[in-house]
């Protein structure tokens, strides 16, 4: 079956960004997955080549092309060379960050940062998770209370991706810790702010490239005019941006599922056991048709849930479908790609054995495979 989502200019900017991956982050893959950071130079060659930060408006030196399918394309690619954790930054950084400060921010905030964040310049973080806490939000610790013209921040976050590269951390803290969810606030902690500090570069079982760290705030004053949105609008506005963090999520994972079959086809036709192919044999076919099928069934979703978001039409629960199935089915691949592979498999020189490790997180960062489901229960009146 032809997809059919994408259009000349899609196709034209893939093969742009396909010599750009071959040229600027290929070769150097190993060395940044033992560094466990992308260094920050790269962020700016792709910006410099407006591959980061599509959506900003060319008037803020953005490229102007505020169309889902072009971040579709770079996680297509960057799956496809095999640069999944390298490459997590940065669509962190245009899928996720980036909304928030094209659709929330005030006109003097986006002319201050969206150059830079256009340019690369500027890296972006989202910081919510807190130890202890996991996905209940409501019950974080961290405080901004205002004092004049600053909130003085206090607390930590953990698990934040990008948390050792950024320059601008959206940090959702309690702006009045009395209540719940109305008390939350969003406020952008910039690099060098006095009492700003980064914890260790976490050790991780898979996506060793990404840069993922613990923040803390110890009296950080935070000017009131880097708040997004008004006062207690936290939640709303990170319920608002989950639709479209949790599709980046979900095509990513039916991107790489993609990526390990045909890593794994490849492996099928040239390895031979018994005098034949191992792809020859029945098992071997029924388990690539079953994985071809799948994967072939979530891109149509996939496609179907990209011009939705376009339209403005995607919803909380269909992204949540998107996430908790794609993700899902992302684990099911890997594993067994891996299995096809026999002891090859287990070995990190082959791609599969990356791809099952790296794998593993993505049912649980940008909410949990049962949170996910808990959404769309709801929905259906339970």
């Amino acid at each position: 079956m032809e997809r059919t989502i994408f259009e000349e200019e899609h196709e034209m900017f893939r093969k742009a960004y396909r010599t750009f991956l071959e040229r600027e982050m290929v070769p150097h893959r190993d060395e940044w997955t033992r560094d466990e950071i992308v260094p920050r130079e790269v962020f700016a060659k792709a910006g410099e080549s407006g591959f980061v930060s599509m959506a900003v408006p060319e008037e803020f030196g953005g490229p102007g092309m505020a169309d889902f399918r072009y971040s579709q394309v770079v996680v297509e690619e960057l799956c496809s060379a095999d640069l999944l954790p390298h490459g997590l930054g940065m669509t962190l950084h245009t899928d996720v960050c980036l909304p928030y400060f094209l659709d929330y921010c005030t006109p003097e905030q986006q002319a201050r940062w969206l150059p830079g964040i256009a340019s690369g310049e500027l890296i972006t973080a989202v910081a919510m998770t807190e130890p202890g806490i996991g996905s209940d939000l409501a019950s974080m610790s961290t405080t901004a209370i205002r004092d004049g013209d600053t909130y003085v921040l206090n607390g930590s976050k953990t698990f934040i991706t990008n948390g050792i590269n950024a320059d601008l951390v959206i940090v959702a803290a309690k702006t009045d810790p009395t209540q719940r969810h109305k008390g939350m606030s969003l406020v952008v902690v910039e690099r060098g702010m006095e009492g700003f500090e980064r914890g260790r570069n976490l050790d991780k079982v898979g996506m060793h490239a990404q840069d993922t760290a613990e923040l803390f705030f110890s009296d950080v004053r935070v000017p009131v005019e880097n708040r997004i949105g008004e006062e207690g609008e936290g939640v709303l506005l990170l319920v608002k941006n989950l639709p479209q963090e949790r599709l980046s999520i979900a095509m990513t994972g039916v991107a790489h599922a993609r990526a390990l079959l045909s890593w794994t086809i490849e492996y099928a036709k040239e390895r031979t056991a018994f005098g034949q192919p191992i792809g020859s044999f029945q098992n071997s076919r029924f388990k690539l048709a079953e994985m071809e099928t799948e994967i072939t069934i979530g891109e149509a979703f996939i496609d179907r849930c990209v011009l939705a978001l376009n339209e403005g039409t995607l919803t909380a629960e269909e992204a949540s479908m998107a996430k908790w199935w794609c993700t899902e089915l992302q684990k099911r691949v890997a594993d067994t790609c891996v299995q096809l592979h026999g002891g090859y498999g287990y070995m990190n020189e082959y791609a599969v054995a990356r791809g099952w490790t790296d794998a593993r997180v993505t049912s649980i960062y940008g909410g949990t495979t049962e949170i996910m489901k808990e959404i769309i229960g709801r929905s259906m009146g339970f």
